[in-house]
């Protein structure tokens, strides 16, 4: 057995709840999408049953869409820590970046400047350089630590200038895990007067969000990391929203934050953004605020993890021919590994045989997968915890991978 029992986090109960489960398939890709409880099951089905129109119209099927948006809003400003009237609401957080970006772009002039980092998901990268290039602005680079694999946050300092108007960076790296410092490097942003454009995709799911503390203007989130629905959010201040004018129809509303919507809500995913937020927040027992339970209920996630993650990597770099990719000083709760004398691709296919579900590849973390050398070399096996990860599963991959391994040439 890989862990004792849990004795503050209830796995047995939380495991219950979620429907997936039950045919003992081992999930491990929680990095590319989690599995959903019961209870966002339901409350997405429940919006449907209970009859839904397009919003503000004068009836109560269209009264309850609004509703429906306007406590996703609520739900998803707890998660952060932001102001609901400023949380943008989209099909995921791909689409809203490259949004954000036109909107943004539309205040930048020839000879400014933004930073990207190359530890980050494509998605907070790509829409930042096409709409740089489409402006006439500089790109700079920040890089990865290539013996740490750290994002430095000391190197803004002389990446950043009097004519930077963008830092966008991940609060964690969706291929390695790394956690960054986000706060440092806002704050030498913030010092010339730059925005700081957060992805918080591949953080949401391991640890407590807090736009103040972290310094993040936007921050930008997919609920499906985080046992949601398909369905994604960027959260801003008003005051900063109403200096940005996307394009739009010229009839949808040009209120924030609707004017960035573009089109119809998935209204019956607002129900469930709502109801993963709770789940969320009730990871662990204990009254409160929603804000305070989760703060409580995601302290215990992290601290679990932190346990959960060592032990794992010990066991699995114990492997012959199984080497870690990325060695951070702060992580998620996401592992990778390559594996010798095999293709990654055929390492997660025989584990996909055996019902255990890890992904394989770059994860669309373009840049930084060419800065560790893997891009081009199939890329690597990442496996990453949620909530419902149990030591069941870990102690199912170990012994998967050492059987693997040990039919491949010495």
């Amino acid at each position: 057995m890989l862990f004792l029992m849990d004795t503050t986090w209830d796995i047995e109960g939380i495991r219950s709840q979620y429907p997936a489960l039950r045919d003992g398939t081992v999930y491990l890709d929680g990095a590319g999408g989690t599995q959903v409880p019961e209870c966002v099951i339901e409350a997405i089905s429940q919006a449907h049953r209970s009859g839904l129109s397009n919003v503000h119209g004068p009836f109560a099927s269209s009264r309850r869409s609004d509703l429906l948006i306007a406590g996703a809003r609520e739900a998803v400003a707890d998660l952060v820590g932001g102001d609901a009237g400023g949380v943008i609401l989209g099909p995921n957080m791909t689409t809203l970046t490259y949004r954000m970006a036109a909107a943004l772009a539309r205040t930048w002039a020839p000879g400014d400047e933004i930073v990207v980092s190359e530890l980050d998901h494509d998605s907070n990268v790509r829409p930042w350089v096409q709409a740089a290039a489409a402006a006439g602005v500089m790109v700079r680079w920040a890089r990865v630590d290539p013996l740490t694999t750290d994002l430095p946050a000391g190197q803004y300092a002389g990446l950043v200038t009097s004519r930077t108007r963008l830092v966008a960076v991940a609060a964690a790296s969706n291929l390695i895990g790394t956690i960054t410092d986000v706060a440092a490097i806002s704050a030498i942003a913030h010092a010339a007067g730059a925005l700081v454009y957060v992805d918080a995709v591949a953080a949401a799911p391991h640890f407590r969000l807090d736009m103040a503390s972290m310094g993040a203007d936007l921050i930008a989130l997919s609920a499906y990391k985080w046992c949601g629905p398909h369905a994604g959010a960027v959260v801003a201040p008003v005051e900063l929203l109403e200096t940005l004018h996307p394009d739009k129809l010229e009839p949808s509303s040009g209120a924030v934050p609707e004017r960035f919507e573009l089109g119809t809500a998935g209204i019956a995913n607002m129900a469930g953004i709502t109801a993963a937020v709770d789940h969320l927040a009730d990871l662990v027992a204990g009254g409160g605020s929603r804000r305070q339970r989760l703060d409580r209920s995601l302290a215990a996630l992290e601290a679990r993890e932190g346990a959960l993650v060592p032990a794992t990597i010990s066991r699995l770099t114990g492997i012959p021919g199984v080497r870690m990719v990325g060695a951070p000083t702060r992580r998620t709760g996401t592992i990778t590994v390559t594996v010798d004398y095999l293709t990654q691709g055929e390492v997660a296919a025989r584990l996909g045989e055996q019902d255990i579900c890890v992904w394989s590849g770059h994860a669309y973390a373009w840049e930084l997968a060419r800065a560790l050398g893997i891009r081009d070399t199939g890329g690597a096996i990442r496996v990453s915890l949620a909530p419902y990860t149990a030591g069941s599963d870990l102690d199912r991959l170990v012994g998967a991978l050492t059987t693997i391994v040990s039919g491949t040439p010495a």
